[in-house]
């Protein structure tokens, strides 16, 4: 009797709605429109992995630029598990990566096998979930973003992450069910965040601030329309003021992830970043 084939190939554009889907079953509770909006980051970084024809794995590799790429939405199935068809599929997506350094939220007890593939631990990011209130914010200097002030947007991204996804970025704050607002003073951008429909509630990411108040404020108006709702929010443990914000409003925890890096901790504005994009994308 043959021994199974293993294949990984390129996903087709319409099957990352498939992983997605796969996500949704583990309990990730997606963005609805996740799909086709994380497809918009590198057409060329979602992968599968076929046995015999039969999808066993699914995972991503989004190269952002020549220096920096992230992996994620990684999963095999079930039924499928140690075999052996993760780590090939792993090993695909880092070479796809080339000599890049690889960013990965990876789950806790997984920790030292990625450390076994070269990744090193840095901080936790924890999953905040809250119900929606009415919060007082300054409506004067929130503002919902546009084309008028979206070049200073992708412009303050940069602070925040690794390497410039204005394809992906512009997609993010213009989505279907999607809410996007910016902190301006004097016509500066000094915080932007952006909250999402999920399969369950909302999501807010990124949630990138100037300091704790900036961040207040545009967490307080990201909640006004949907009061009673559950919202998750992602926070870097290496922002001590980010945690505070999250215990201010008496959330709880209910997941954590290790960001790891393949080539260290990239130089970015660590105390500006309230609340990470996702655990998928960085």
């Amino acid at each position: 009797m043959a021994s199974p084939k293993l294949t990984i190939r390129t996903m087709q554009e319409e099957e990352v709605a498939i992983a997605v889907d796969w996500a949704n079953k583990e309990g990730w509770n997606p963005g609805i429109n996740d799909a086709e909006l994380f497809y918009q980051a590198d057409p060329n970084g979602f992968f599968v992995a076929e046995v015999d024809g039969e999808l066993v794995g699914v995972g991503s590799a989004v190269i952002y630029d020549e220096n920096f790429a992230f992996c994620g939405l990684y999963i095999v199935a079930p039924e499928h598990r140690g075999k052996g068809y993760g780590l090939a599929l792993t090993k695909h997506r880092l070479n796809y990566c080339g000599n890049r350094n690889v960013g990965i939220d990876g789950v806790l007890e997984n920790v030292e096998i990625y450390q076994r593939i070269g990744y090193m631990p840095y901080y936790q990011n924890k999953r905040y979930q809250f119900q929606a209130s009415t919060q007082p914010y300054n409506c004067g200097d929130v503002n919902t973003i546009n084309n008028d002030n979206i070049e200073q947007i992708l412009a303050y991204d940069k602070q925040c992450f690794p390497a410039p996804r204005e394809n992906f970025l512009k997609a993010w704050l213009t989505q279907e069910h999607g809410k996007s607002l910016a902190f301006l003073q004097k016509g500066q951008v000094q915080g932007y965040a952006v909250r999402r429909k999920c399969i369950e509630g909302y999501k807010i990411g990124p949630l990138f601030a100037d300091n704790i108040e900036v961040a207040k404020q545009l967490l307080n108006a990201l909640q006004e329309d949907i009061l009673g709702e559950t919202v998750l929010l992602d926070v870097p443990e290496n922002n001590c003021d980010a945690v505070y914000l999250a215990e201010s409003f008496d959330m709880n925890i209910i997941f954590a992830t290790a960001r790891m890096y393949q080539k260290g901790l990239p130089d970015i504005c660590n105390e500006k970043i309230f609340g990470i994009t996702t655990f998928e994308l960085g």
